[in-house]
């Protein structure tokens, strides 16, 4: 039966194919930005590993905005735990979405986050655009974890995405972002 079964390769429906990666160099940047972005998938899914350069010992969510849209037409809710606490946040009328988490350079030494945040229905222009994110990191036994939705109020098709570091950070050498077509 085994033998029969190794000849027939199964491929699951919506595969991903892999579209761009950005990878910090020595020179910490503040923002990644995916443009040119193809409308003939599905949906889009962001896969990141991130770190902060500043001195905090706190952690941020990564500020994510739609084809260089920075006004006020923005919401996202957030529910977190830290192992010790957990927690709830959300922002209407914002100009970013919340995106994937990460430590600040005050938190163990090394410490990445990571996230996979997936933008559903991009190039549908009969309605906005969502997305969700599952982030966190664990600093060897503090750390965080939360899952994040956003809405973008506009019906445009998403044509770039843009990731900022919160006030006063930047990613640090060898984050890492890769963006993902979802047929």
């Amino acid at each position: 039966m085994a033998s029969a079964m190794s000849a027939n390769l199964w491929q699951p429906a919506g595969a991903y194919d892999s579209l761009a990666t950005v990878t910090v160099g020595s020179t910490a940047v503040s923002t990644i930005t995916f443009t040119g972005i193809p409308s003939t998938y599905k949906h889009l899914q962001i896969r990141a590993i991130s770190r902060y350069s500043g001195s905090g010992t706190n952690e941020g969510g990564a500020l994510v905005t739609l084809n260089s849209d920075t006004s006020t037409n923005y919401n996202y809710h957030l529910l977190y735990g830290t192992g010790s606490a957990t927690g709830a946040q959300g922002n209407a009328n914002t100009n970013y979405m919340w995106g994937p988490d990460a430590p600040f350079g005050g938190v163990t030494a090394s410490v990445f986050g990571a996230g996979v945040i997936d933008i559903l229905d991009y190039t549908d222009t009969n309605k906005f655009t969502t997305i969700r994110a599952l982030t966190g990191y664990d600093a060897n036994g503090s750390g965080l974890m939360a899952l994040a939705s956003g809405a973008w109020r506009n019906t445009a098709a998403v044509t770039s995405i843009t990731f900022t570091a919160p006030s006063s950070q930047s990613f640090v050498q060898y984050s890492s972002f890769a963006l993902y077509g979802i047929n």
